[in-house]
């Protein structure tokens, strides 16, 4: 919305709150809830944390490999297809409260009946899905869940005359993928984390500090690009930490040494809200867009603090596909289900891998298995 004289100012709520684990359809009311609170306190984006749809991996770290067989059944079968019913859900509930929705999901590959990524999708005031990616590196224990993504929908998005980038835990220490969401005009950066990071328990070793690393990375983000960043996490509750743990207080000790926080974050790396750690609730701030105009006077690392003759980046936005059928029809090998967003038809899926912005060609060589929604 703009303010007095022209100025651009939104109302952000980061939600800090803990999934009805492992359930999908009580953790998607829980949604609708929490986006209604944030609604009537004037909230015009409303994010959550990493895997709030329904539940971060806790167990990756405390439980031994060969012990975490029936949480990843549990975790597949209460992870989303994209898009589908529940996403569906998630539509209405940001199209309902007129809000920007940006959630965390454990999605389940269009392929596979097994494989899931870590997924941050965001869907606009009229609920229509506009940016779905996949976190690129599962870290650390995660890869025993998660498989990594690509640069798939790696770009902010135009959100009613402003521009919202997301990040997804680690991927807010990565210079190159922070860089990439600056240079395509990120004004609003989203950073999305886990309930819990149990890290090092070695004797003279300082424990993983989770609220500092989140605090650092999103101060550092936001000076560097003159960005406001809202910082969601997922929290822990008892029941979750009672699914893990199994009454082993070692387990109940590691997950709850390294509680989450969110917080919101201006254009000179200042907090301006929050930090709300470990418990739930919701952290709101009121974001003036105009104020980071000024400061790209000293450091415009996107535009005249740069030397694109000397330094050069280039990024691959292709969605991986397991498969690329040749000699068969492009209406038999693609099929209605692969996922296309609602402003992208099914018949232009190729036409986003070829980043040139020609049209695809009809031809007998189709990519199947997976979809570019």
């Amino acid at each position: 919305m703009r303010g007095e004289r022209g100025r651009r100012k939104i109302t952000v709520a980061a939600v800090q709150a803990a999934p009805v684990f492992l359930d999908v359809e009580q953790t998607i009311d829980k949604v609708a809830d929490l986006v209604a609170t944030a609604s009537r306190h004037g909230a015009d984006l409303v994010a959550f944390g990493e895997s709030f749809i329904a539940g971060y991996p806790l167990w990756g770290g405390v439980v031994p490999a060969v012990g975490q067989h029936s949480f990843y059944e549990d975790l597949v079968a209460s992870s989303l297809r994209v898009p589908g019913p529940h996403t569906e859900r998630l539509a209405a509930i940001a199209r309902r409260f007129e809000v920007t929705l940006s959630i965390g999901i454990n999605e389940l590959a269009p392929n596979s009946t097994a494989q899931v990524f870590n997924t941050n999708l965001v869907f606009d005031r009229r609920g229509d899905l506009v940016n779905h990616r996949r976190k690129l590196v599962a870290t650390w224990y995660e890869r025993l869940t998660w498989s990594h993504g690509d640069g798939y929908d790696l770009r902010p998005v135009p959100i009613d005359g402003w521009s919202l980038g997301v990040l997804i835990c680690g991927e807010n220490t990565n210079t190159l993928a922070r860089y990439a969401l600056l240079a395509q005009g990120e004004q609003v950066h989203i950073a999305s984390y886990p309930p819990a990071w149990p890290f090092e328990q070695r004797d003279g070793k300082p424990e993983y500090d989770l609220v500092d690393s989140i605090r650092l990375r999103a101060a550092a983000h936001s000076f560097e690009g003159k960005v406001f960043t809202v910082v969601a996490a997922t929290a822990l509750d008892a029941a979750a930490l009672d699914r893990v743990a199994q009454g082993d207080h070692e387990i109940a000790r590691l997950l709850t040494g390294t509680p989450t926080a969110s917080l919101v974050v201006g254009p000179r790396g200042e907090v301006i809200a929050g930090p709300l750690v470990g418990e739930e609730g919701i952290v709101y701030a009121e974001l003036d867009l105009q104020e980071a105009v000024s400061l790209k006077l000293a450091h415009d690392i996107v535009g005249t603090y740069n030397r694109f003759d000397v330094f050069q980046l280039t990024m691959n936005s292709t969605r991986h596909i397991p498969l690329t059928v040749v000699g068969q029809s492009a209406a038999s090998a693609r099929p209605r289900a692969d996922g296309a967003r609602r402003d992208q038809p099914a018949e232009r899926r190729q036409d986003d891998n070829s980043g040139d912005g020609s049209a695809e060609p009809e031809s007998t060589e189709s990519a199947v298995g997976d979809y570019h929604g």
